[in-house]
Formats: C-alpha cells, sequence, structure tokens
C-alpha cells in the first residue's frame, strides 16, 4: 500500500511593490546606522590623536 502525499498548497499573493519599499527603507536605515557610528569613530579617534599629541 502506498500513500499519496496531499498536494501543495497555494501560497497567498505577494504585494512586490511593498516588500521593495521596506527593502529600501531597511537599506536607508543600514546606511543611516554605518554612517552615524563612523562618525563616532572618527571622533573618537581624533579625540584620542588630540590626547596623544597635547
Amino acid at each position: 500500500m502506498h500513500l499519496q502525499p496531499a498536494p501543495p498548497r497555494q501560497l497567498p499573493p505577494q504585494d512586490m511593490a511593498a516588500m521593495d519599499m521596506e527593502e529600501q527603507r531597511a537599506q536607508r536605515l543600514t546606511y543611516s546606522i554605518g554612517t552615524v557610528a563612523g562618525v563616532v569613530l572618527v571622533i573618537l579617534l581624533c579625540l584620542l590623536c588630540s590626547r596623544l599629541i597635547f
């Protein structure tokens, strides 16, 4: 006796425009966080170098 598996279910439709918009938003957030982290590191590096020089 062989059992037949059930046929695959139908996936719900996807809103590609909304997915693209959310992806762009996430990318902007990632770039913003990276920029802020870079600025903070440059400021800390400048403070450290000024302490060593003076």
